[in-house]
């Protein structure tokens, strides 16, 4: 089994495209930033984001069509400099909810919001994790 992307569920797929490209500056693989369908990437890591029309997948999954309620994602992004990431997407008009701050002894982190209210950490390794044995803990 591989992990392949975290995929968004969205209903106003233009303005979270352009928050994921213009704002924290993802790659897209493809232009589509009317959809219904994108993975975008970040410079490094094989990590990826897809944003999917909500529209269009609840024609596939029925209970899709009813919008849902609370926070339902948690997007992690590392960055190596915190403060200077905050201050970039600051600039591009990123509103933090919660700005650069310490979590336990080893990291550092932000949050903000993409348009449609997925929750987005930034953090900032201070300390890497303990090793144990001749495999580093996760």
């Amino acid at each position: 089994m591989e992990l392949t992307q975290i995929r968004l569920l969205v209903s106003d797929f233009p303005a979270v495209y352009r928050f994921y490209r213009d704002v924290l500056g993802l790659k897209p693989q493809f232009d589509a930033e009317s959809g219904p369908y994108a993975k975008l990437s970040p410079d490094t890591g094989p990590a990826a984001i897809a944003l999917q029309d909500r529209a269009q997948m609840a024609e596939v999954l029925k209970q899709l069509g009813t919008e849902p309620e609370g926070y339902r994602t948690l997007v992690v992004l590392r960055v190596n400099d915190l403060d200077a990431a905050h201050a970039e997407l600051t600039s591009k008009g990123a509103e933090f909810t919660r700005d650069p701050g310490p979590m336990g002894e080893r990291m550092r982190v932000a949050y903000l919001a993409d348009p449609e209210g997925n929750l987005i950490e930034l953090q900032e390794w201070l300390a890497p994790r303990e090793q144990s044995g001749s495999a580093a803990v996760s």
